[in-house]
């Protein structure tokens, strides 16, 4: 979004699929620095789709064309790079590694039927890489793992397989394990399934002293693909002592990894280019298509007949929007997902979007014009005459297309609940430079809302702050650049927090106006009684005038008065709270009195009750729940100590992983999401929610 590189529209992708079968929708998932955009790059110059592999180094990959992502050396957004391999269209999606952009993340789950999970050979899998695993298995996606960098100067293969096992599970398995040559480096591959090396020289068989050091790894594999492919007829046949021929097995390895219980293994360098035709060869034979892919529910767009859909390229048209981008020459650009039906160009169709008004997209139901199909590679446009089921596809000029908005048909309009999001804990106010740049920071926020659903924007009716609540810092900082690549010349101030105030201790409130000017004058006097309240109890009037010392039509007014004045504050923007106010007498003009004087005595009553009461501030406090792994513990509760947090339960979670509830003051929390990732190595999330507002120190509030 809001590249300086502006998308180029045209050339040709190619025939598109027509049939599901023949298509497979990976997404790339691990951390930063693990090389997935290195070994995207692998994988398009050896299916041809480009010329050659570009540099993360230089800004030259295909899927990193941000900016931001080209001067940070990382991924900041999805990205698609579709190739042609053999017959099979690969849909390859990139996403980013960092913790900031897991909403990346989870619209590439959505798009995809398998996850191809990156582990470098030199770092094996820290607590960040579990954390995305978890990701994926939340959403059931079959999962694989490429273990990459083996060229790096500490990689070591085996290590990083027994390390993805320790972390993810038995079911982690190689399919191949590496060859070395004499000086140690790794210049092929020995397959478990086909007992054969794979290197530069071609596919040759192995020798007995290689059969010998892959019969444990192979008799294990075969086992638990049979097993959890749960093919009982074959696993008669293997304890028969029968040799199971490949192509049976690769369709059992299929079955497995589609049920997510078996996540095979496959060692690859991007830059010697080992292991990237067996890694394509993997992605085609052994990952589910989307014919496999148990599609989401589908309701009408109020909500009500839901059903269930097959990726049928005949059937009714159904289609999510998963990504957004607003370019400076085509405009805003849509990637779609067809989970069903085919979309055509020159059709029209209907876009629903339900279920994201808390993150400032309202629920809209519009019928729009697809002009023309596009096959995205990176930032470049390539035209399509049509997109099946199962296929992804991108479209220009859908003016009201949102992340996570529905594309159907017309007649037949449908509804796909949003995937969930993240909630962005880091909030950032932003204002204008000058006025004239009001417009253009106006203009790109709604951009930036409609393309980032992980984004949430809100606009602070106490404190008169536009403020961006974002993921963690490398997300904000993307976001900021994204609204001045957009024309908006912004600042930034610190976040306030909304205070509020209560009495000390109760006291008695005169309120007297009286004026006379000629004409009808102004007459109103009343005496209050106020008196503090406990913590949530609210605003209470009570009425206990006696003898018509205030005529019954101005009791209300008297009411209107003081309430107006709690919501104002006595002091600016700090409303009272918690106050039980009781009018006990007064006076009246027959002719003076008015429902307005009345108002301004109730007012005057409040202030003077006030001054005699004094005033103690009020700050929210959140309850927060932190997930942190253990060896993290100590310094996490030592962080909430230090600002003013007060625990009030821990809890085990899973293994090595513990949950903290504590409340903090909300002014302790706006740098929060930072610091916590910084005390646990990024591992650690956390959820916070209003509690209540509670007394704030004296020394503090003075300085407020």
């Amino acid at each position: 979004m809001g590249s300086k590189q502006s998308s180029t529209v045209g050339g040709h992708a190619g025939p598109a699929p027509t049939d599901p079968a023949m298509i497979r929708n990976v997404v790339l998932v691990g951390p930063s620095a693990s090389g997935k955009t290195t070994l995207a790059e692998a994988l398009l110059a050896a299916t041809g789709t480009v010329n050659r592999a570009g540099s993360v180094v230089e800004g030259t990959t295909v899927c990193d064309h941000e900016p931001s992502a080209i001067e940070q050396q990382r991924s900041v957004g999805l990205a698609v790079a579709p190739m042609q391999h053999g017959e099979y269209r690969v849909n390859l999606i990139d996403t980013p590694g960092y913790a900031d952009f897991v909403g990346e993340l989870r619209a590439g789950l959505r798009a995809a039927d398998a996850a191809l999970f990156v582990v470098s050979a030199a770092e094996g899998v820290d607590a960040a890489t579990q954390t995305l695993w978890h990701e994926c298995g939340a959403v059931g996606m079959p999962r694989a793992v490429v273990i990459s960098r083996l060229d790096a100067p500490r990689a070591n293969v085996e290590a990083a397989i027994a390390s993805c096992r320790e972390a993810f599970g038995s079911g982690v398995l190689p399919l191949y394990l590496p060859h070395h040559d004499g000086d140690g480096s790794v210049n092929g591959l020995v397959g478990l399934i086909t007992a054969s090396i794979y290197d530069r020289e071609g596919v040759s068989g192995a020798d007995r002293e290689v059969r010998g050091r892959i019969s444990g790894p192979r008799d294990e594999l075969i086992e638990s693909i049979i097993a959890e492919s749960e093919d009982e007829y074959l696993m008669e046949r293997y304890l028969g002592g029968e040799t199971i021929d490949e192509q049976t097995l690769i369709g059992d390895l299929e079955t497995a990894v589609a049920r997510g219980g078996l996540y095979p293994v496959m060692p690859v360098c991007a830059v010697t280019g080992v292991g990237i035709p067996e890694l394509l060869d993997g992605i085609i034979r052994g990952f589910p298509s989307p014919l496999e892919h148990k599609l989401p529910q589908f309701t009408d767009p109020d909500g009500r007949n839901p059903r269930t859909l097959t990726p049928d390229p005949s059937g009714p048209l159904a289609a999510e929007v998963v990504h957004t981008s607003v370019d400076s020459y085509v405009g805003r650009v849509s990637l779609a997902r067809v989970f069903s039906g085919t979309m055509r160009p020159e059709r029209p169709v209907h876009v629903s979007g339900h279920g994201m008004a808390e993150r400032g997209h309202p629920d809209h139901d519009e019928d729009e014009r697809v002009a023309h199909l596009y096959s995205p590679l990176g930032q470049n446009l390539r035209e399509v005459s049509h997109c099946v089921a199962g296929d992804l596809c991108a479209l220009t000029k859908i003016g009201s297309a949102e992340t996570g908005d529905t594309l159907s048909d017309p007649g037949d309009p449908l509804l796909l609940t949003p995937w969930p999001m993240p909630e962005p804990l880091l909030p950032i106010a932003v204002t204008a430079h000058n006025r004239s740049d009001e417009d253009a920071l106006a203009r790109n926020l709604n951009r930036l809302i409609a393309a980032d659903p992980s984004l949430r924007l809100e606009r602070a009716s106490e404190t008169h702050q536009l403020v961006l609540w974002c993921m963690g810092e490398a997300h904000a900082e993307v976001v900021l650049q994204r609204l001045r690549e957009g024309g908006a010349e912004i600042d930034t101030e610190p976040v306030r927090v909304a205070l509020r105030q209560t009495f000390g201790q109760p006291a008695k409130g005169h309120g007297r106006h009286v004026k006379q000017s000629g004409g009808h004058g102004q007459y109103a006097v009343c005496d209050i009684e106020v008196e503090p309240l406990p913590r949530g109890s609210g605003i209470e009037f009570v009425d206990k005038v006696v003898g018509g010392a205030i005529p019954r039509q101005f009791i209300p007014s008297v009411e209107k008065g003081v309430r107006h004045q709690i919501e104002r504050g006595i002091e600016e923007g700090q409303p009272l709270v918690d106050l039980r106010i009781t009018l006990v007498d007064g006076k009246a003009h027959s002719v003076d009195s008015s429902d307005a004087a009345f108002q301004t005595a109730g007012a005057l009553a409040l202030k003077a009750a006030a001054e005699q009461a004094g005033l103690v501030t009020l700050e929210p406090l959140d309850e927060i729940e932190v997930h942190i792994p253990d060896e993290h513990l100590g310094a996490v509760l030592g962080d909430l100590s230090g600002r003013r947090g007060k625990v009030v339960g821990t809890e085990p979670e899973d293994s090595g992983w513990t949950v903290v509830r504590a409340h903090v003051p909300a002014s302790e929390l706006t740098r929060y999401a930072i610091n916590v990732r910084s005390l646990s190595s990024g591992s650690a999330r956390f959820t916070r929610q209003f509690e209540r507002y509670d007394q704030m120190p004296e020394a503090l509030a003075s300085k407020k």
